[in-house]
């Protein structure tokens, strides 16, 4: 989700020099074109002091104007580094085009670190007005745009982690899943962790197991009342400990994991809407329907705090891949998805609409009347979605509130 300027804004004669990188874990290996001059190869070890002593002599060596750098990436520890250089533009090269770009000159495929850098540098230096320098988003959007991507890495983990319970607890104490049901709580990982077989809560009968959901906060009595039905006439369902031991330890190791992680995810959301109370479009997106705390901010990411970056709705909805791409050669005509896209940026706006659809009568009678031509599911989010961000467009340009009432009287 890294912030490009649509247009480029610096004049390739303006430049003082073009550098090509190729970054690794180990060194990185530069090519430097002066504007006036040989060019040169170089390599910078891969250590922060390394990377800025190795600035500090390029602005020594081009004490005047700017630098264009161009990297295979558009994040990471040099990007990072880079981009408090005012002097240094850079220009981030996707990698399936410098793969492209390099079979043009090697058919056989051969590459090397030196080569790559070559050609990097060759590819902008030759290319400065068709490609888009990278423009950072402010401070609150990039930190908004790290806490929501990190969360729901946090939260696919916490489902693996979920499932892995499930299929551990399957082999030795079903019990726990029907006490439970909701593996995901913190709830369910403390009693797992203080419970991990039948033998130990049975010993521990029913007055404790009522006694922990009340410290819990689970005071539903008839749910309490199923529960101690449950216990009372639970039966084991193997007593070898073969089975029995190792199932346990790895439940409790994944019950540990799983209350960390919901720690980590309740911090994290707190973050957020620290840093969403204190970014100046939160009003924008926090008045979309269906957009509360988690998917409020990621669609602001998605759109940004630039209003230079996207041209127009239809820009968003293909950088996104919720626009089909449409293949033309003479009489063929094929369109089809686009898959090489900014992938949590699509799945915001797709899991979005899927709210959307529950909650905004327009867009459910939308999504009802795709599903009664035979669309598929998904398909018909795509097609909310693909409406939505022409509404939240026009709403992020002109720093306007959602109106649902303003769009049914257009409709």
């Amino acid at each position: 989700m890294n912030a490009i300027d649509k247009h480029p804004s610096e004049n390739p004669k303006n430049f003082v020099a073009t550098i090509g990188l190729d970054w690794a874990d180990q060194k990185h290996d530069v090519w430097i074109r002066p504007r006036e001059g040989k060019p040169e190869h170089q390599i910078i070890e891969h250590t922060p002091e390394a990377l800025h002593e190795w600035v500090a002599k390029l602005r020594t060596r081009f004490p005047q104007g700017q630098i264009a750098l161009a990297l295979e990436t558009s994040r990471g520890a040099v990007v990072y580094a880079l981009m408090v250089y005012e002097f240094i533009v850079l220009y981030p090269i996707n990698p399936k085009a410098l793969c492209s770009y390099r079979e043009a000159f090697k058919v056989s495929g051969a590459k090397d670190d030196l080569t790559d850098s070559r050609l990097v540098e060759d590819m902008l230096s030759k290319n400065l007005e068709q490609l888009r320098p990278l423009k950072p988003q402010d401070e609150h959007t990039r930190t908004l745009a790290g806490l929501t991507e990190k969360r729901r890495q946090l939260v696919n983990h916490r489902t693996g982690a979920v499932n892995e319970c499930h299929a551990e607890l399957k082999c030795y104490y079903p019990l726990a899943r029907n006490i439970l049901g909701d593996l995901t709580t913190t709830t369910a990982a403390e009693f797992l962790l203080k419970w991990p077989d039948l033998a130990s809560l049975k010993k521990a009968g029913t007055a404790k197991l009522r006694k922990f959901f009340y410290g819990q906060n689970c005071r539903s009595e008839e749910r309490m009342r199923e529960r101690e039905l449950l216990l009372e006439k639970a039966q084991p369902l193997t007593e070898d400990r073969a089975v029995i031991v190792p199932c346990q330890l790895k439940v409790k190791a994944l019950a540990a994991l799983i209350r960390d992680l919901n720690q980590a995810i309740e911090e994290m959301d707190t973050l957020i809407e620290k840093e969403m109370d204190q970014h100046q479009d939160a009003f924008i997106f926090r008045s979309f329907p269906a957009a509360g705390p988690v998917l409020g901010p990621r669609v602001l990411v998605a759109f940004g705090s630039d209003r230079d970056r996207f041209g127009s709705a239809q820009e968003v909805a293909q950088f996104y891949g919720i626009a089909p791409v449409k293949k033309a050669s003479g009489k063929t005509q094929v369109i089809g998805m686009r898959y090489r896209c900014p992938k949590f940026g699509k799945q915001s706006f797709h899991e979005h609409a899927a709210c959307v659809v529950k909650n905004e009568p327009w867009a459910s009678e939308y999504y009802q009347m795709l599903r009664a031509k035979g669309k598929g599911h998904h398909m018909a989010i795509r097609a909310t979605s693909f409406k939505l961000i022409r509404i939240y467009f026009r709403c992020w340009k002109s720093r306007t509130k959602y109106d649902g009432a303003l769009y049914l009287e257009s409709l």
